[in-house]
């Protein structure tokens, strides 16, 4: 197994995308990229901490690649927008990928580049080596599919797993 952390605005956004990708293990809502240890929520959304909203995927090279989940990265949150996605707007937002070891720094630039070429505007997504990794609250975790009447649930992140899985229906877990 292999693990990858990627930020895009509300982690409830990119968790629920992940989990239903085909090879990844767990998906897990969090914070990372800040000075403060122990992070929750309430410090997170105040904007003082540095901390992103991300994931960490764990995933299984042999069924999906670092490559193949960074394809999906880019069609699931707008990388062009500097610390916001949507109406959603702080640091805490920022589009994000951190790596793991050489070879996922590597996979990421040329996956940046890549992507480049289908946005007029420049891409700000930070690419870092990963930090420490703290667990969101529990409410947080899978939080699309234990509240999908949530109006949040309805109008933000329904339509990104559609797109999703209209847009990569060879890579779902179903």
């Amino acid at each position: 197994m292999e693990k990858a952390i990627v930020g895009g605005g509300c982690f409830w956004c990119i968790e629920a995308v992940y989990r239903r990708v085909k090879g990844v293990k767990s998906a897990i809502s969090g914070y990372a990229g800040g000075a403060m240890a122990n992070p929750d929520y309430r410090s997170v959304c105040s904007g003082t901490t540095g901390h992103a909203e991300v994931v960490e995927i764990t995933f299984d090279p042999e069924v999906i690649s670092f490559n193949e989940l960074l394809e999906i990265f880019w069609v699931i949150h707008d990388p062009t927008t500097l610390n916001r996605q949507g109406a959603d707007a702080g640091t805490q937002y920022r589009s994000v990928i951190y790596y793991e070891n050489d070879a996922q720094k590597a996979a990421a630039e040329a996956s940046i580049a890549e992507a480049q070429k289908a946005f007029d505007a420049p891409i700000v997504t930070e690419l870092s080596p990963a930090p420490e990794f703290y667990p969101a609250e529990a409410y947080h975790q899978n939080y699309y599919d234990l509240n999908p009447a949530q109006g949040y649930c309805q109008a933000v992140i329904a339509p990104k797993v559609q797109k999703f899985m209209t847009t990569f229906k060879e890579k779902l877990d179903v």
